[in-house]
């Protein structure tokens, strides 16, 4: 098969396309044949060598991908060989065919596009699993999203109003910040211009008096860290799960412990399979339902084939891009 790999750590022309073996599927496993794959930041770590895969995964990048089953596993019940999926995975998303445990598995719906449909596992479930699992956001509380015309901003935009949370956003660009808000942001701060500090206080007002952000995704890491922990309100919670602006930096704790904030980062790739399943099961029941309906979308900034996937991680570099951009690998067929 088709595949992309890193011929060594560095720029985007190590990317290459080889001839790989077809992968072995285990008996919880379905064989993907994959027509798209999503471009994540994780991806561009691994190619610079920064970011290893997990013990046992395969080398190839790629963490989400849309296809139709080719193959079911002994053990899998169902599905059937045919149906459209989007995936979630640990890797291997940039090739032709990809072994998917098949409780990673979610189903494209009818009226969704099997391309659009590669756009949304990794950052459905990134989105999920950190402001519900991990910041334990709720209806009416004020979250703050970095980073709002990525692919992850876009979707936290869309699955706030799905719950009935406040959302405010940074972007770095007047052309981000409008599209922001078209989509369904209630607030836009644009970090080149404005203290976000300073306009998250002005902006999340709380009925006590209180003020700042309950719940923080961070895509940033530790350059944002102290003025994170600033624009949090009493009982707020930081969520990291970028570094982009480096990991290693100090905190007062006293700014955590006088009023109860509390830190924690989480990577998506490296948790356990049953883990992936439970979020992959949580977005089943309470975020796709919206996907079916329309009320959330995929957001796709570019797609390009499969042999310029050097050009896809150069597109997401630039950072101008507003959603996700996507590899198309191989036409399958809408009604395989």
């Amino acid at each position: 098969m088709r595949a992309i790999t890193i011929s060594s750590p560095g720029e985007p022309e190590v990317l290459q396309v080889t001839d790989e073996p077809t992968p072995d599927i285990a008996a919880d496993e379905v064989l993907v044949r994959v027509h798209a794959a999503g471009v994540n930041r994780a991806d561009l770590l691994q190619r610079q060598g920064f970011y290893d895969p997990p013990a046992g995964a395969t080398t190839i990048p790629g963490l989400e991908v849309s296809g139709v089953i080719d193959e079911l596993g002994a053990e899998v019940t169902g599905w059937s060989v045919g149906d459209r999926v989007a995936a979630l995975l640990s890797g291997g998303g940039y090739a032709e065919y990809v072994p998917v445990p098949a409780g990673q598995l979610l189903p494209v719906p009818d009226g969704l596009d099997l391309t659009e449909a590669a756009a949304l596992p990794e950052v459905l479930a990134t989105v999920w699993s950190n402001i519900v699992g991990r910041g334990r956001v709720t209806a009416g509380e004020w979250l703050l999203v970095h980073g709002g015309g990525s692919g992850i901003g876009t979707a936290a935009i869309q699955i706030a109003r799905h719950l009935g949370v406040k959302i405010a956003v940074t972007v770095g660009s007047e052309r981000k910040a409008e599209f922001c808000r078209e989509l369904g942001a209630d607030a836009v701060i644009n970090y080149r211009e404005e203290d976000f500090v300073a306009r998250v206080h002005e902006i999340c007002v709380h009925d006590d008096g209180g003020t700042g952000a309950d719940v923080i995704l961070d895509i940033i890491g530790a350059k944002y860290l102290e003025r994170n922990i600033k624009a949090l309100a009493a009982d707020g919670r930081l969520v990291i799960i970028g570094m982009q602006g480096g990991t290693k930096t100090e905190i007062n704790l006293g700014w955590l412990m006088q009023s109860r904030k509390s830190v924690s980062g989480t990577t998506l790739r490296a948790r356990p399979k049953e883990q992936k399943i439970a979020i992959i099961a949580d977005v089943g029941q309470h975020v796709w339902p919206g996907v079916i309906s329309g009320d959330i979308r995929p957001i796709i900034h570019e797609t390009l084939p499969l042999a310029d996937a050097a050009g896809a991680h150069r597109a997401l570099e630039e950072g101008e891009n507003i959603g996700k951009v996507l590899l198309v690998v191989a036409e399958v067929g809408e009604n395989a």
